[in-house]
């Protein structure tokens, strides 16, 4: 194998490949998938001088750790941590070179879910429909990372950006989420809507890359019966029979047979994604555009 890889020396908790996802499959049941936080998925791309669409890493909660087999830049960015080489600290939000053979360390998140981590050169392994994501619901892509993983890297392109540290934003201390009423609205009273977009929520532990989970108020139906099964978008927000909205990500299936009550705008989910459980949910509902 080329020594331009690193190996996974710690997979911690949940550590996946992503790159933009593979949109426009949905008719053959197959989720988009992709960075959870793409706005920060970029961002690190960017710093090391990959193209957009290069695969990177998403950890959840407790990172990761890489040795590299050849000098290798890197940058970690969204959910902020503690990174080292060898036990020394180096710069988060910013281009890292790493020398072979070291230890790099992805330590937990301080505030936030998801770090992402970009290798320059990208991660190349085997596109499914065009994208390198890990789609945790269908199964496409390439496993979650576990100890040993030896992942390959593609050559560095461009220098890196020459930067001190990049400004990211914060994750969430509330999460305001702007959606818009509909499709399945009229499924629910009066009552229900006021409170889905007037009362407060929290975010769910049970909360995924499939869905953003809530605990509060149950929206109580004002139609019974069942709802034949009908596509399901990016943002959607379902109402399972309990009455807790589940706001739709990246891992979403792409039916469902739970009334959608709205959908939240595509650049609020970034947020989303690093919202701890506990946060405190705000629904905001605006105009369609």
């Amino acid at each position: 194998m080329s020594d331009r890889a690193v190996s996974v020396v710690r997979a911690g908790a949940l550590t996946t490949v992503q790159d933009r996802g593979r949109p426009g499959h949905a008719h053959l049941g197959v989720p988009r998938s992709g960075a959870l936080d793409a706005p920060a998925a970029a961002l690190v791309n960017r710093l090391v001088g990959n193209p957009p669409d290069a695969a990177v890493l998403e950890t959840t909660l407790n990172g990761c750790a890489l040795r590299p087999r050849s000098d290798l830049t890197v940058a970690v960015g969204g959910a902020p941590c503690r990174v080292t080489v060898d036990g020394r600290p180096v710069a988060w939000g910013a281009p890292v070179r790493v020398r072979a053979g070291t230890l790099l360390d992805i330590g937990p998140a301080v505030s936030g879910v998801r770090t992402y981590v970009a290798l320059a050169g990208g991660i190349i392994v085997e596109p499914i429909l065009g994208s390198r994501s890990t789609d945790l619901l269908s199964g496409l892509g390439p496993a979650p990372l576990t100890d040993g993983t030896v992942l390959p890297l593609g050559r560095e392109l461009v220098p890196h950006a020459r930067v001190d540290v990049a400004p990211q934003p914060a994750p969430p201390a509330e999460l305001v989420l702007r959606v818009t009423l509909g499709p399945r609205d009229d499924w629910f009273t009066p009552d229900a809507l006021r409170a889905f977009t007037s009362r407060t929520f929290l975010v769910s532990s049970a909360s995924n890359r499939i869905g953003l989970r809530t605990e509060g108020p149950a929206l109580e139906r004002a139609r019974s019966g069942e709802l034949a099964s009908e596509g399901m978008v990016l943002g959607a927000v379902q109402v399972p029979p309990a009455g807790r909205p589940v706001v739709f990500l990246a891992d979403h299936p792409t039916t469902g047979g739970y009334p959608v009550i709205g959908v939240v705008r595509a650049g609020d989910l970034a947020a989303a994604a690093q919202a701890v459980p506990g946060t405190p949910v705000r629904f905001v509902a605006v105009r369609r555009r």
